[in-house]
């Protein structure tokens, strides 16, 4: 099984790449790609997560042919 993951604004940085595709063969959260994804670096404070365009709590399962996204926080003024 194969998904796309993104990571946006500093999250790329922090992890050395925007985008991968990451092939799996066990049943995957969003935590468990993070950590397979980034060789295990840690959980950045306020973490936030999609799934296929979607929020998505890091417990959530992936599917094959998903779109996982990493952010940081989003604020506005």
């Amino acid at each position: 099984m194969s998904i796309k993951v993104r990571y946006f604004a500093s999250l790329g940085e922090r992890v050395g790449q925007t985008e991968s595709d990451l092939d799996f063969v066990q049943d995957l959260t969003v935590r468990d790609v993070w950590q397979l994804d980034t060789s295990g670096k840690p959980f950045p404070e306020n973490l936030l997560a999609a799934v296929n365009m979607e929020y998505a709590g890091l417990d959530v399962q992936v599917q094959d042919g998903d779109e996982v996204a990493f952010f940081p926080p989003v604020t506005g003024g």
